[in-house]
């Protein structure tokens, strides 16, 4: 007997909001398993905060660029069991080469259709298709209806890995029918920029929606407000620059600013978290 066919894709990136206590996780890479059992699942994380669907976009948006082509399974489902749809997205260039080419291997997005995959199918190029996953042959029986994870998200994911084509999977419908994520803009206003606090690491950094070429210019220190408080941030590189009690604004790993201490929580010291608004001005602003 030959050898089976290697897998279309050998990787599936799994995010969630199902955490690490029960056993959501576990059931879910075994439903894989079971279905496509050379698959590598690898964790981006599985503690998006019960029910964010933003957080959990912006985190998959932040992870995009950094991950193999395969497939992103990505659960945060406030919405399980309504009429909500759960879909795939492929994602990975254009739809077809003028000169009639292959396009090459397509990634998948697979998720539910609420503002979680948005963000992170922009950031791998736009769509080629979309699907909804509407063909319960391709699904496993369950009792009840809120568990996709288990039962139509990591079924789809194997069954994509195992090559079977997305079509088949379920009924197309329009990429532009996909709803949008919710990811805030800055908005500048003479020498200040109204901002609002996109995620807080668990180091404390207190990363921004701002770019740094929108930060108020000139000064080496900045005016932080927060919730009519005032805090001065120095602009700094690097934590080590600032001295113990300092606050800081800097360009973190993902090009946006963040206020940040030195071996201490920005988040606690100024007492914010993610989707808080915060205001920084020139120190004349």
């Amino acid at each position: 007997m030959s050898d089976p066919a290697p897998p279309t894709f050998d990787t599936i990136w799994f995010l969630s909001d199902y955490g690490l206590t029960d056993e959501f996780v576990g059931v879910v890479k075994g439903v894989v398993r079971n279905l496509a059992p050379s698959v590598t699942v690898i964790d981006l994380t599985h503690r998006v905060a019960p029910h964010d669907v933003r957080g959990g976009s912006l985190t998959l948006a932040r992870s995009m660029q950094y991950l193999s082509r395969g497939i992103v399974l990505a659960v945060v489902d406030p919405g399980v069991g309504s009429d909500r749809r759960a879909v795939v997205v492929e994602v990975g260039g254009d739809a077809q080469p003028a000169d009639g080419a292959d396009p090459g291997p397509a990634g998948f997005l697979v998720g539910p259709d609420n503002g979680l995959l948005a963000p992170a199918v922009a950031m791998a190029g736009g769509a080629r298709r979309a699907i909804t996953l509407d063909d319960p042959e391709y699904h496993l029986d369950a009792p009840g209806p809120t568990f996709a994870g288990r039962d139509i998200f990591g079924p789809a994911a194997a069954h994509l890995c195992n090559g079977v084509p997305l079509t088949t999977l379920g009924s197309a419908i329009d990429p532009l029918s996909l709803l949008p994520g919710l990811v805030p803009l800055s908005a500048s206003s003479g020498d200040s920029v109204e901002a609002e606090v996109l995620w807080v690491d668990r180091f404390g950094n207190v990363q921004l929606n701002v770019d740094p070429d929108d930060l108020p210019s000139g000064d080496e220190a900045l005016v932080v407000q927060v919730a009519g408080r005032t805090r001065t941030a120095r602009r700094v590189r690097t934590y080590d620059e600032l001295g113990t009690g300092q606050l800081g604004v800097l360009v973190d790993s993902y090009g946006l600013a963040a206020l940040v201490c030195r071996r201490h929580s920005a988040a606690q010291e100024l007492g914010i978290g993610a989707g808080d608004a915060v205001r920084l001005a020139g120190q004349a602003g």
